[in-house]
């Protein structure tokens, strides 16, 4: 091993071990956007250790999964990206470093003190160019609402929040298999929301909120 690598690999094993990696003002809802930021961008550098970060907050998120799908909607068998598919892929990438085959091996048994609750209200699976309403979910008012969106396959998910006047509330549309919405309800009412899929393939995908 060369003499630059181990020691990257050094300090990503004490970053790991003295880093908690969730922040306390993150909610579980949060968390689980960040750690799909993580590594997508530990996928895109490369980077074992990133795709490593990213595990470990995403393994900090105990879902409930349920199996309704929206109206006209189709439950997905497929679940979007685990824990423990992101430490296979940086186990790929790590290839021959022992160093870094070591800390995957350890992230994997270790227990997460203090797993908070992620409810995942649906898993689903939504064609190429189309769109998913849910059923109106009452929100109360003055506390933080937040919405979302995550799929496996490489995909353009956009996501719409609608009051119950239809007006729009919030809107996550960039080009990204990923969107993420936030808003605190002036007073408690009903809110929907749309899942759409801009292509350019079919995906599965799971909806969180809080």
């Amino acid at each position: 091993m060369r003499i630059a690598t181990l020691l990257l690999a050094t300090s990503g094993a004490a970053l790991l071990a003295a880093t908690p990696l969730r922040a306390e003002n993150l909610t579980p809802v949060q968390t689980a956007a960040l750690s799909a930021r993580v590594y997508d961008a530990g996928v895109a550098a490369k980077d074992p250790l990133l795709i490593l970060a990213a595990a470990k907050l995403r393994k900090q998120i105990a879902p409930t999964t349920t199996d309704r799908a929206p109206d006209g909607g189709t439950v997905a068998e497929d679940t979007p990206l685990g824990w423990e598919d992101m430490l296979a892929s940086a186990e790929t990438l790590a290839a021959d470093d022992d160093t870094l085959l070591g800390l995957i091996a350890d992230l994997r048994v270790e227990t997460t003190k203090g797993v908070v609750a992620g409810p995942v209200y649906n898993i689903a699976a939504l064609g190429n160019g189309g769109t998913d309403t849910y059923p109106p979910i009452d929100f109360k008012g003055g506390e933080y609402a937040e919405v979302y969106v995550e799929a496996k396959a490489a995909t353009d998910l956009n996501l719409l929040v609608l009051d119950a006047q239809g007006r729009l509330v919030c809107s996550d549309t960039d080009r990204s298999h990923i969107a993420y919405c936030g808003w605190r309800p002036a007073d408690a009412g009903a809110f929907t929301f749309k899942v759409e899929n801009k292509g350019p393939t079919d995906a599965s995908y799971a909806l969180m909120t809080n």
